[in-house]
């Protein structure tokens, strides 16, 4: 929708715009967010764009936008959107390749999983402006002892775990990010959760089946732990 109050006769009217230009997050050369919205193209009217890259396994933090429905369009690469319907309390999640979108509607909990490198996303807004309010906010910003008390947890591990959170993610993992370290060997028949760089076989289902990891042991000796990634991750 056009701006009513646009002036389309001032010198100020503008009609071109380098998204690459306006780089509002980076976490590094390959995963990183341009930004276009009214505040660098003032005729666009109640639309907006981010312009999202991601190599594999790096995630749009879980989020939410409070002004605007989002549209997520795949150019390159692949990956999962995940959204959370808070009508049937269900966890939905959308693979996407090229060509292929996913509709998000406002305000509705969600996240995007590149699933290979060089996955390039497209996020369009009906909105001039989109909001967003990160997880990592939330979980930094709410006192542990809110978070303990409320769902009756232990304060002195909320504390613990939710310390290294000190600012909003917005791509994760965060680049100085290091596994944790095990303190004793996996018990026997315990799943085993593979690197993320190594050689994965899914078995015929790919990366999304019901069995999304093999159960086998690990060749090497265990130098940390693999915490389990949700279904739908790799």
């Amino acid at each position: 929708m056009a701006v009513s109050y646009m002036d389309f006769t001032s010198p100020n009217v503008q009609f071109w715009y380098d998204v690459n230009t306006n780089t509002t997050f980076k976490k590094d050369n390959r995963n990183f967010i341009n930004t276009l919205s009214i505040e660098q193209l003032n005729t666009l009217g109640n639309v907006s764009l981010l312009d999202i890259y991601l190599s594999r396994s790096n995630v749009v933090e879980p989020h939410i936008h409070q002004n605007a429905s989002e549209l997520v369009y795949c150019i390159a690469g692949s990956a999962v959107v995940s959204i959370i319907n808070p009508f049937t309390k269900k966890l939905l999640n959308f693979q996407i390749q090229p060509g292929q979108v996913a509709n998000v509607p406002q305000g509705w909990p969600h996240y995007e999983i590149a699933t290979v490198d060089n996955t390039h996303l497209l996020a369009i807004f009906d909105a001039p402006v989109p909001e967003f309010i990160g997880y990592s906010d939330m979980l930094r910003l709410t006192p542990p002892g809110v978070l303990a008390h409320t769902y009756c947890l232990n304060e002195q591990m909320v504390k613990e775990t939710l310390a290294p959170i000190t600012d909003t993610t917005v791509i994760g993992p965060p680049a100085n990010c290091h596994p944790q370290q095990m303190t004793r060997e996996p018990e026997a028949g315990q799943p085993y959760y593979p690197y993320p760089n190594e050689p994965q076989n899914y078995g015929p289902f790919g990366p999304f089946g019901s069995q999304p990891y093999p159960q086998q042991q690990h060749p090497k000796a265990f130098g940390h732990l693999q915490q389990p990634n949700p279904p739908y991750f790799f």
